[in-house]
């Protein structure tokens, strides 16, 4: 774990950065997004403490947790893993990127103590995102605990709706999101499926193989279209677009490391159709795009004030 060690100030920030994932931040802020938009009662409460609070934690500190965790127990597999060469970082051993990951729970545990509403939501998802990288569960490694606990990603957005609406959202809406990011994961796995069968990890889709792989996430993709649309039509068939593009990448021969690398931009706009569809309820059309830019204004103008 030699290699790799900051040699200046901006250097070592530029590593705490992009081991945050900068291209990842919105698979936690963006869930909050949508509970928000869902679970507010009035224009006011989406622009309130508790909507920016607990989206700068979900965009910043939770994500530094999460991955910050997950690389210092993951050091010795990562040595051949070639994503940590270019768009990703290595754990070398730097006390302050450890610490910056416990900081990231402790301020996830005062924020669940703020939001008694939300404090069940928070807590299992920093418990679950400890469990799936730190042993002695480290449910990464146990197929398909690996798969199932990364609902912890729909989490952020439960938390949301729980803290505005003082009630927990319906449970279609979980369960359809956490099929949903159970998928997304095993997806994402599949570009690390030789690197981790060299380095003896086993995840489900280092059991599957690519091929089956595949086929998992694309049935679990529309078994959460089905669940969604339980509650909404619309939001199911927005879903259906996930294992529509499992069969365009294997159709079209698109490697799934490439792809992988596209679902950032297709997660977000996902999202924010969702979003909007929540303000809806709140606010005319033609004030959507204003009130939308405030939600977004606020919070990032939280960050750089």
């Amino acid at each position: 774990m030699s290699r790799e060690r900051p040699r200046t100030g901006t250097d070592r920030v530029r590593r705490l950065l992009k081991r945050s994932r900068p291209r990842f931040w919105l698979y936690l802020a963006g869930p909050v997004l949508v509970g928000v938009a869902f679970g507010a009662g009035s224009v006011s409460e989406l622009l309130s403490p508790t909507s920016a609070g607990l989206f700068l934690y979900f965009l910043l500190p939770a994500n530094l947790f999460l991955y910050g965790i997950n690389d210092v127990f993951d050091a010795d597999v990562d040595e051949e893993n070639p994503k940590k060469d270019d768009k990703e970082v290595r754990y070398t051993g730097d006390g302050l990127e450890a610490g910056l990951a416990i900081g990231g729970a402790i301020a996830g545990l005062w924020l669940a103590a703020l939001l008694p509403a939300a404090a069940l939501w928070i807590v299992g998802f920093l418990l679950l995102g400890t469990a799936y990288s730190a042993p002695p569960l480290r449910l990464k490694t146990t197929p398909p605990l690996d798969s199932v606990s990364n609902g912890l990603y729909v989490l952020p957005g439960v938390a949301a709706y729980a803290a505005l609406a003082g009630t927990n959202p319906p449970w279609s809406a979980v369960a359809g999101g956490w099929l949903w990011t159970m998928a997304m994961h095993t997806f994402s796995a599949i570009p690390d499926i030789e690197p981790d069968r060299g380095a003896g990890i086993r995840t489900l889709a280092t059991v599957l193989g690519r091929r089956a792989t595949l086929a998992y996430c694309g049935a679990v993709w529309v078994l959460a279209a089905v669940v969604f649309a339980l509650l909404d039509p619309l939001a199911g068939l927005l879903l259906l677009l996930y294992p529509a593009l499992v069969v365009a990448w294997e159709v079209g021969g698109i490697a799934i490391d490439r792809a992988y690398w596209y679902y950032p931009a297709i997660n977000t706009l996902v999202g924010m159709v969702l979003t909007l569809a929540g303000l809806w309820r709140l606010v005319p059309p033609d004030q959507l795009p204003v009130v939308a830019l405030g939600a977004i204004a606020g919070p990032w103008g939280a960050i750089h004030g």
